[in-house]
């Protein structure tokens, strides 16, 4: 099993760049005899057979032709995306600005009926409110250098959220407590972000833990990640959303969060936390 969902991404590229390197050495061809079928630079071949470079759709095909393995292409070519979307930089996600992520995300959001979030830095995306994303969304566009179309993104963020009022769908969230002072915007804005989780806890399909500073860890902070039900957890880093689908993997994360809940505080206690957040900008 991979030791982390990067490690994961790195060995289904890997097991393209095997797999193709397999076929070739089927066929009988050198490196660069493919590459000359191909009408590639010698060296490509050689790339995309240690993993250095990611053969597109248009390779893959090139290359099963060339080797006479026509009918393996389409497999191929699907597991090469599976591999792909697997870890994905911001840089590339945001390339046309914020909207559309949210916009293309809004189906899994509504298919999923149990979601289990870990917030380590932020308050978690389904729980924000509009002044919140808006301060939170203006960084990241600044941060990445990213088109700039945060008013649109806040608008697709809150669409997307409807699911928390909307539907047949469970979330249980846990944050840790830093991310309560974190200020991603105005003391006025943040005060209202923080009454909002008070009203949405409330919620009998809302469960919303919070890990104390103070809290004996029986697990180390970890990064944030969404699980959609039992089949996807996403995982955010500084540069990249990875997406984790293997069912060993899911299961870690399923895990940790559990462990995880069992040193949050939820109920009376998790609101105490929170007002007192509200009261420290006062």
């Amino acid at each position: 099993m991979s030791s982390s969902p990067f490690s994961s991404a790195q060995a289904a590229r890997a097991a393209i760049a095997s797999r193709l390197d397999e076929i070739r050495r089927d066929a009988g061809l050198t490196g660069h005899e493919l590459a000359a079928r191909c009408g590639w630079h010698k060296s490509k071949s050689s790339r995309i057979a240690r993993g250095r470079t990611l053969p597109s759709d248009a390779d893959i095909r090139s290359w099963c032709a060339a080797c006479g393995a026509e009918e393996q292409a389409a497999d191929l070519i699907a597991a090469s995306r599976t591999a792909e979307s697997m870890y994905v930089q911001w840089k590339q996600i945001h390339r046309d600005g914020m909207r559309r992520v949210h916009q293309k995300t809004t189906p899994l959001y509504q298919r999923t009926r149990h979601f289990r979030v870990y917030a380590s830095n932020l308050i978690p995306g389904m729980l924000q409110t509009a002044e919140y994303a808006t301060g939170l969304l203006r960084s990241i566009t600044e941060f990445q250098q990213t088109p700039d179309d945060v008013e649109a993104a806040v608008k697709a963020r809150l669409d997307r959220s409807r699911v928390v009022r909307e539907g047949d769908h469970r979330f249980a969230l846990l944050i840790e407590e830093a991310v309560l002072y974190y200020r991603v915007c105005d003391d006025a804005a943040m005060a209202g972000q923080l009454g909002y989780l008070l009203s949405v806890m409330a919620q009998a399909n809302v469960s919303l833990g919070v890990i104390p500073f103070g809290a004996r860890r029986r697990i180390w902070p970890l990064e944030a990640f969404y699980a959609f039900d039992e089949g996807l957890v996403a995982v955010e880093t500084l540069t990249a959303e990875i997406n984790v689908a293997a069912p060993g993997e899911v299961g870690t994360y399923l895990k940790a969060f559990a462990e995880l809940s069992q040193i949050a505080v939820h109920g009376a206690q998790a609101r105490a936390h929170i007002i007192r957040a509200i009261d420290s900008l006062a």
